[in-house]
C-alpha cells in the first residue's frame, strides 16, 4: 500500500509585540523667587494746595440738517412704505390720500432712499389693477431699494 507523506509544518508566526503608548512626563516649573521687600524710607510731609475744578461750560449740540429738510417735497404725500420684498423688488404701500393709478410718477424719499418713478404696475391683493385709492394697501414694483417708513410722493405731471 501506499503510504501518505506528511505535510512539512510551517513554522508558526510570531506576533509583533505591541507598542506602549510614549509616556508623558509632567513638566514642575519652579516658582519664581521672591524679591525681599524694599525698605522703608522716610520722607518729610509735604503741604499741598487744594485745586478747585474749573466750571466747564457745556457745548450746545448743533442739530444735523438732513437731507430732506434742505429742500421742499417733491410733490403731494400719498403714502408711506410698509414692506419690501427685495428678490421681485416689490413695495408695499398704504396709500394716505389721494389716488394712484397707472402711468402716474412717484418719488420715493427716505433716509437712505431718494428717487423717481413711472408707476408700471400696481397691485391689491396679487390682482392687478390699474388705479387704488385712500386706504389701500398695494404692491408696486420699484427700481430702487426701498426701506420701511419711506414716505412716498406722487410728482404733477
Amino acid at each position: 500500500m501506499a503510504t501518505r507523506k506528511k505535510a512539512k509544518a510551517k513554522p508558526k508566526r510570531r506576533k509583533a509585540a505591541a507598542k506602549r503608548p510614549a509616556v508623558r512626563r509632567k513638566v514642575v516649573r519652579k516658582a519664581p523667587a521672591r524679591r525681599a521687600a524694599p525698605k522703608a524710607v522716610k520722607r518729610k510731609a509735604v503741604k499741598r494746595k487744594a485745586v478747585k475744578p474749573k466750571a466747564v461750560k457745556p457745548k450746545a449740540a448743533k442739530p444735523q440738517p438732513s437731507i430732506a429738510a434742505d429742500r421742499p417735497p417733491p410733490g403731494e404725500r400719498i403714502g408711506v412704505v410698509t414692506h419690501f420684498y427685495g428678490e421681485p423688488s416689490v413695495a408695499i404701500v398704504k396709500l394716505e390720500t389721494g389716488t394712484l393709478r397707472v402711468g402716474d410718477t412717484i418719488h420715493v424719499q427716505g433716509h437712505t432712499t431718494d428717487f423717481s418713478q413711472r408707476v408700471d404696475s400696481l397691485q391689491v391683493e396679487h390682482a392687478a389693477v390699474d388705479e387704488v385709492g385712500p386706504d389701500d394697501d398695494f404692491g408696486v414694483k420699484v427700481v430702487q431699494h426701498v426701506r420701511e417708513h419711506d414716505v412716498v410722493y406722487k410728482v404733477a405731471s
